[in-house]
């Protein structure tokens, strides 16, 4: 694989990991990677904020098919901006077949990512993705690869099928992957599809073929991709119930102590020898986010480690910047707290919530919010009794839920952390002229450690490169 990074950033979304993170750290020589998580949304919503900067316009002057980006410019961006209470435009959601609007803005916001993250420098660039988020992926993956991008991380669910969608698209074929789908018959065919030449302006030279990276939680789960992916995997992400976002559910029955965290044993520890015998490079992840870790790691065997609370705070990321100060005051203090939440994803995976006043993570405010969905990544894909797809959420409205077959204990709890995490970056949906969408912060058990990254003198910001400097101190 060749030189490999000591330290990948980790891939947090929806755009906390952006292109300014990705930048910064594949900059300084380790390996950046933006999140691939909703970058549809994202960039239209950039634009219809008025392109701050000019940095779409720049990203979008690049991109190889130009009737595109300049249809993608002329049906979201807006001169100066949209007002503060006014609502973002509605997108089509994805589905089983995607309209075609939808694809290309797939297309183009996962080159415009990537396209940022690695200018003005020529190392590696990854991007990451969920396998829950299954419906974007391949209009997705082949936006990064138009840009060029380096590595593909995937985890959230066992990505079997990915590598031979890199092999597919890396010489712009057609690409298929499969749609899980819940109540699905056996010998039901449920396959997306992809053809590349349907987009294209014109003829281009085959693509650099990304590599390719599982995040997993068990060496069983590891094994078995390598026995059964349809391509090459170029090694693991390891990543423990400690890190943030989404966790793997513990093996066995789920209990929980008495904050209501998920209890995770010894059946959950990963196997670093059985790793080892697959002979494959690895990263450990989720509580390695010091110097003492990364030596740790490298010690085990590992390649070395991926961090993600430490960048998440940093200077260069897409999190708001109000909640970025208010929650490092907190860690300052001691009063900086992170729940695993058991419930408040739509996926059924454990969530690791930041406790912060004014977001989801109250229950107050969880409960104030009415309830909707019209972002629908989380969506759940299932078979009606007539034998058709369709897609439900156990965040949207309770009757909408039942009316597909839903139970509703299954929706208690459930935040919508789509919309929540948009806000979390900056870009809330406004609804009814008055109602603005509250955030939803995500970050791993470092989070108490923060102060280690912050400069003397009591000043609240730092930058990835200070991150990057304190690890390999």
């Amino acid at each position: 694989m060749g030189n490999l990074p000591t330290i990948i950033q980790g891939g947090m979304g929806a755009g906390v990991s952006n292109w300014r993170l990705a930048r910064a750290v594949s900059r300084c020589g380790q390996l950046g990677v933006v999140s691939g998580t909703a970058l549809d949304q994202i960039l239209a919503r950039r634009l219809q904020d008025g392109d701050p900067g000019g940095d779409m316009r720049r990203a979008l002057d690049r991109f190889p098919f130009p009737q595109m980006a300049e249809r993608i410019w002329k049906t979201y961006y807006v001169p100066g901006g949209k007002t503060e209470m006014e609502s973002y435009k509605s997108l089509p959601s994805h589905a089983q077949a995607s309209p075609r609007e939808l694809q290309e803005l797939c297309i183009v916001a996962n080159f415009v990512e990537v396209d940022l993250a690695r200018e003005g420098h020529g190392n590696p660039v990854g991007i990451n993705y969920l396998e829950k988020i299954q419906l974007p992926h391949l209009p997705s993956l082949y936006g990064a690869m138009l840009a060029g991008v380096g590595y593909v991380l995937v985890g959230a669910g066992i990505p079997l099928k990915i590598p031979g969608v890199l092999d597919s698209l890396t010489e712009h074929r057609r690409a298929t992957y499969p749609l899980h789908v819940t109540g699905a018959l056996e010998g039901e065919d449920a396959a997306m599809e992809f053809a590349p030449s349907e987009f294209m302006e014109r003829d281009l030279p085959p693509l650099a073929r990304p590599k390719f990276l599982a995040i997993i939680a068990s060496n069983v789960l590891a094994a078995t991709i390598l026995k059964r992916a349809n391509g090459k995997v170029d090694g693991f992400v390891i990543e423990g119930p400690t890190a943030g976002g989404h966790n793997a559910p513990p093996r066995g029955k789920l209990q929980l102590d008495e904050a209501g965290d998920a209890i995770y044993g010894e059946r959950d520890r990963v196997d670093l020898e059985k790793i080892r015998e697959l002979g494959l490079p690895y990263w450990l992840a989720g509580g390695y986010g010091s110097p003492e870790k990364l030596r740790e790691a490298l010690a085990a065997g590992a390649a070395g480690i991926q961090v993600g609370t430490a960048f998440a705070y940093c200077a260069e990321s897409g999190l708001r910047s109000d909640y970025k100060l208010a929650i490092l005051q907190k860690v300052v203090s001691g009063e900086a707290r992170v729940a695993t939440n058991a419930t408040a994803s739509p996926t059924n995976f454990p969530f690791k919530v930041v406790q912060l006043e004014g977001t989801l993570s109250e229950e107050q405010e969880y409960l104030a919010r009415h309830r909707v969905c019209d972002l629908g990544f989380l969506r759940e894909a299932y078979r009606t009794e007539q034998g058709e797809i369709d897609y439900r959420c156990s965040a949207e409205p309770v009757t909408v839920y039942v009316s597909k077959e839903g139970k509703a204990e299954n929706t208690v709890g459930k935040r919508c952390l789509c919309n929540a995490l948009m806000a979390t970056i900056g870009l809330p949906q406004v609804r009814t002229g008055k109602f603005m969408e509250k955030g939803l912060v995500t970050s791993g058990n470092d989070l108490t450690k923060l102060e280690h990254f912050l400069p003397e003198g009591g000043e609240l910001n730092y930058t990835a490169a200070d991150v990057l400097a304190k690890l390999q101190s």
